[in-house]
């Protein structure tokens, strides 16, 4: 007897068949036509997939965009200043609501694991206590796994250590930094160093906004590969945005590259965002800002997608569905082989929750009974279509459905018809 059944579904590696769930985790995965369960899904021809997975966002700041203006220029920089104008005046319940409120939009979209870093350059730590908080309201549904994250630069913020410290014994669970932003290279080599000792010592991961820039001469993920070496921290540390690496020197990025491989750093790039900020100073040709991810990808690094923003100082758009996010990665990346295209879909579920270090991730027996029925066929549909969530399972629980989005025809001359989202899919 299974709490739950969902039948028929189609898996990432379009397989068919039936997955049994039982106190929160997946009991079965076979034919279970004779077994009985308190409730049968019927997934016949739809794609079922573990939960979408974002390793870099910034919940402190999500849904706040216009507060207190917009970022007329569309920089990076201007955004920075932005938030530092919002973060001093902004009240703890107004960043809980949002925080909330964009958990609704997540847990709707199958997004189940979100990684955020949040803001230590306020000596309140307010938004480090709100999002303890919203971790724990959410965790029977969403893995929220925070990033202490010294916005304005480990020394050039006065207390910034001081509060980094303070987050994580407050209970943060990864080590943050942003080096590109300290006043010098020298002091940003010495934040990443000071910052993976501190990792290192604490037992804790590393996930560092690197060469957020378009300075090829940015090179603070050399220093993030060499200390990962030098500190044992292989496995537990990942450089985002990386977009200097997009204008470095072909024959530095050689070297690089191998190193990264060596250290087992991942790469976190975040196309929506990094298309969007970066280039601003560039007439034509313009830069786009995604960093080498098919390059980083043939040297064995992991590579995932990440969200980063949605509404908030830095972008005025988003929907908080990867989906989204790795159509716009594959396109840019121009990862537009059915290869490539299932890798980009791999990008934002199994690769990313490899990156966080997601525990019982995945469809298989014993793993926590979290996963998404999606209205496609296989994942490079999902992607084509970026389709409905049809329904949405967090550790065994129901917790979003949605009816499907079939449209009727009546076209002069032809056969009334239903058309089906994805046409090249047979139910």
């Amino acid at each position: 007897m299974f709490d739950l059944i969902v039948k028929g579904g189609t898996l990432p590696n379009e397989s068919v068949t039936d997955i049994g769930i039982r106190d929160g985790k997946i009991a079965a995965i076979d034919d279970l036509s004779t077994a009985e369960a308190g409730e049968i899904i019927d997934a016949t021809g739809d794609l079922v997939s573990p939960p979408f997975v974002d390793p870099h966002f910034h919940m402190d700041a999500t849904l706040s965009y216009g507060i207190p203006r917009i970022n007329a220029s569309g920089t990076l920089l201007e955004g920075i200043g932005l938030w530092g104008e919002l973060k001093h005046v902004m009240q703890a319940e107004e960043v809980k609501a949002r925080a909330l409120e964009y958990c609704d939009w997540a847990a709707s979209m199958g997004l189940l694991a979100i990684r955020s870093h949040v803001d230590t350059c306020d000596d309140r730590l307010m938004g480090v206590e709100v999002l303890l908080e919203v971790r724990r309201e959410v965790s029977d549904y969403i893995d929220l796994q925070l990033v202490a994250f010294p916005q304005d630069g480990l020394f050039r913020d006065p207390t910034a250590y001081e509060n980094t410290i303070r987050a994580l014994d407050m209970g943060v669970d990864v080590v943050g930094g942003i080096p590109h932003f300290e006043r010098t290279m020298a002091e940003g080599a010495r934040s990443v160093t000071t910052l993976c000792e501190v990792a290192a010592a604490r037992g804790l991961m590393v996930d560092m906004h690197c060469d957020e820039t378009d300075d090829p001469m940015s090179r603070h993920i050399e220093t993030l590969a060499y200390e990962t070496q030098r500190l044992g921290l292989q496995g537990r540390v990942a450089g985002s945005h990386l977009t200097s690496m997009h204008s470095m020197d072909n024959y530095y990025v050689s070297k690089l590259l191998p190193l990264m491989a060596e250290a087992q750093v991942a790469a976190i790039p975040n196309p929506l965002i990094n298309i969007v900020l970066q280039g601003r100073h560039d007439t034509f040709p313009k830069r786009r800002g995604l960093t080498r991810v098919k390059e980083m990808q043939a040297m064995g690094i992991d590579v995932g997608w990440g969200q980063d923003c949605v509404l908030d100082p830095w972008y005025s758009l988003g929907t908080a569905d990867m989906l989204d996010v790795a159509f716009m990665g594959l396109h840019v990346a121009q990862m537009t082989s059915p290869e490539e295209m299932r890798r980009a879909f791999e990008m934002v579920t199994e690769v990313n929750a490899r990156i966080m270090g997601l525990k019982d991730y995945g469809l298989q027996v014993g793993s926590k009974a979290s996963l998404v029925l999606l209205d496609a066929g296989n994942p490079i549909e999902a992607l084509r279509l970026r389709p409905d969530r049809l329904c949405v399972i967090a550790k065994g629980k129901v917790i979003a459905r949605k009816m499907r989005n079939d449209t009727s025809l009546s076209l002069p001359g032809r056969p009334a018809s239903v058309r089906r989202r994805h046409p090249a899919h047979s139910r």
